[in-house]
């Protein structure tokens, strides 16, 4: 499994198709159809050329540095080791192009949103692509293949790729709860919930926990039972991939202990799977993820245990690298960003509203 989190990097890179969007002639078909299709052929393509390789020389006589090469140099087809090895050296380029090409759109999206400072949106009036973006990504790049080596890089890029495909599941969960303001305002009027559930869902009934009501559109007082539900299950996951990836000795030590904890986790969480099957928005997509919430649950448990399966040394380096960007965050994006200014004007707009409604009254 160790194995399976660090060769995940050779996964990275599907993400890049969904930068695309301002590109797409129908992004919301053509990005879900490029994603799968590239995903599968890749696949393929690994998973054929490791079965040849390790069918060909035993694994542990291979070199984990060049393994092609060397099986070839091993057979005696230096022409081939030769033909393999130049590849490479372009595959290695053509790989930095591609993953150099979503990150300053990356980039420029944050800043125009205003999440990081909005001077790196701007575009170059020449070649029509933000310049800023791409400059400043191309010095981080430079830097990191400066401090780090090889392995710590693969180590940092699977353990960021688990964490973006954690949140994009965890996102999805959100996204397909939550309510627009006609079905939240109809179903509130015609059930009766009042504002103080919303504020107090926790002290609110098993039956708006489980829907027992059997509301059909999502509402507030769902959706936030939603987003807790799935905060508390993304902490139940967590404990539960660190217990069984890192909790081996204790198994022998405290066997007992270990065995009732985890069955604690496993049924909270479970629980917490139960309660997030609250009413669905009815939003027509091209394409939906199918079995919510069960396969961004699973999707959840996979990309935590693989992350947990990474070492002490990776961890540190990425909490660095996350308290960076949530000092960022923080201290600037979240006062500048686009939805934050529409937030501000929304509670000014209700301000003048009520004040014009009590002065009228």
């Amino acid at each position: 499994m160790a194995g399976a989190a660090k060769c995940f990097y050779g996964f990275v890179g599907f993400d890049a198709v969904a930068t695309t969007g301002e590109e797409a002639k129908n992004p919301q078909r053509d990005i879900p159809l490029a994603i799968v299709i590239s995903l599968s052929i890749i696949f393929g393509a690994y998973f054929a050329i490791s079965t040849v390789l390790t069918m060909a020389w035993p694994y542990y006589l291979q070199d984990p540095d060049a393994p092609f090469p060397f099986v070839f140099d091993a057979f005696g087809w230096t022409t081939i080791k030769w033909l393999v090895t130049i590849g490479a050296v372009f595959a290695l380029c053509t790989s930095m192009l591609g993953a150099m090409f979503p990150l300053p759109r990356v980039l420029y999206a944050m800043a125009k949103d205003g999440i990081i400072f909005k001077q790196v949106a701007i575009v170059s009036k020449k070649t029509k692509t933000p310049i800023f973006a791409t400059i400043l990504s191309g010095l981080l790049s430079g830097i990191m293949a400066v401090l780090f080596d090889l392995e710590q890089l693969i180590d940092m890029m699977s353990i960021g790729t688990l964490l973006a495909y954690t949140i994009v599941a965890i996102s999805v969960l959100l996204l397909r709860y939550e309510p627009s303001e006609e079905n939240s305002f109809a179903e509130n009027t015609t059930k009766n919930f009042k504002d103080e559930t919303i504020e107090h869902f926790m002290f609110a009934s098993l039956k708006n926990l489980f829907n027992l009501h059997g509301i059909k559109y999502p509402t507030k007082e769902s959706s936030l039972i939603v987003n807790w539900s799935i905060s508390l299950f993304s902490l139940f996951t967590g404990l539960f991939c660190a217990t069984v990836a890192n909790g081996r000795k204790l198994v022998f030590t405290e066997p007992l202990y270990i065995f009732a904890f985890i069955v604690t986790i496993i049924g909270m969480a479970v629980l917490m799977v139960i309660i997030i099957r609250q009413p669905k928005a009815e939003v027509e997509l091209s394409f939906k993820v199918p079995l919510v919430p069960y396969i961004p649950c699973l999707s959840v448990v996979f990309n935590l245990y693989l992350m947990f399966q990474l070492d002490l040394h990776t961890w540190i380096r990425f909490s660095v690298w996350l308290f960076i960007g949530f000092l960022i965050y923080f201290l600037y994006g979240i006062k500048n960003s686009e939805e934050s200014e529409k937030n501000q004007k929304a509670r000014q707009f209700k301000k003048e509203q009520f004040g014009k409604e009590t002065t009228s009254f």
